[in-house]
């Protein structure tokens, strides 16, 4: 039988949602590894709408559930129905989404809040010694969350303008946790508390590598439950 996992989504498009990539990068790694897999998305609105063609804002309201749902075809849940006995692992897909409306991270940097219902699924898998993986942005959720634990989102420092954003280890290493330098291609694994990382879109990389770095972060997963 297989592994069941839910996952979790933050909206639709990068800037203001779930990464589409990534989200189905760790979708299609799933269904190849023969997990059972349930998707689900917080009931709020969105923190902000962006028009993705310019880049800009604009002044639309989103549901975080309704917009997530265009990933899953329809098919998800609200995430308070999530229940942590069900499930064997849980998957955080990145993108802005995750720092917007999963937690304030866009806004508040290391000082963010989470969001109630995220935090209380992370603190149920966490208790349960079920693992949890994140990709991108997201792994700054288990940094917020369980402070000494270990994650990566890439590179400590811009290695050759491949990783923009790479203050964000800086900012994890400052909440207590340990951040660990990774390739796009890997994921790391924190044994102790059962998280898997990897960088994915937190790197400027071919989308053959994000993909096979989201792989590797899936598997671990699976390997854990």
């Amino acid at each position: 039988m297989g592994k069941r996992v839910a996952v979790v989504l933050a909206g639709c498009g990068v800037f203001d949602g779930s990464e589409i990539h990534e989200a189905s990068a760790a979708l299609v790694h799933l269904s190849r590894g023969g997990a059972e897999v349930k998707i689900f998305a917080p009931n709020i609105e969105q923190r902000d709408v962006v028009n993705h063609l310019k880049g800009s804002p604009t002044e639309e309201k989103r549901n975080v559930l309704v917009e997530s749902a265009r990933l899953a075809r329809g098919n998800i849940q609200d995430l308070a129905e999530l229940k942590a006995g069900e499930f064997d692992a849980v998957i955080f897909p990145g993108g802005f989404g995750v720092a917007k409306n999963l937690c304030s991270w866009a806004v508040d940097g290391k000082n963010c809040t989470v969001n109630e219902q995220v935090n209380a699924t992370l603190q149920a898998f966490h208790s349960a010694k079920k693992p949890i993986g994140l990709c991108c942005i997201s792994p700054v959720l288990a940094a917020k969350v369980f402070p000494g634990c270990e994650v990566t989102v890439g590179q400590d420092k811009n290695v050759d303008g491949r990783f923009p954003d790479a203050e964000t280890a800086s900012a994890i290493a400052e909440l207590g946790c340990k951040h660990v330098c990774k390739n796009v291609n890997e994921s790391h694994v924190d044994k102790a508390n059962k998280i898997v990382t990897t960088c994915a879109f937190m790197c400027k990389a071919p989308l053959h590598e994000i993909f096979d770095g989201i792989g590797t972060m899936v598997q671990e997963v699976l390997k854990l439950a």
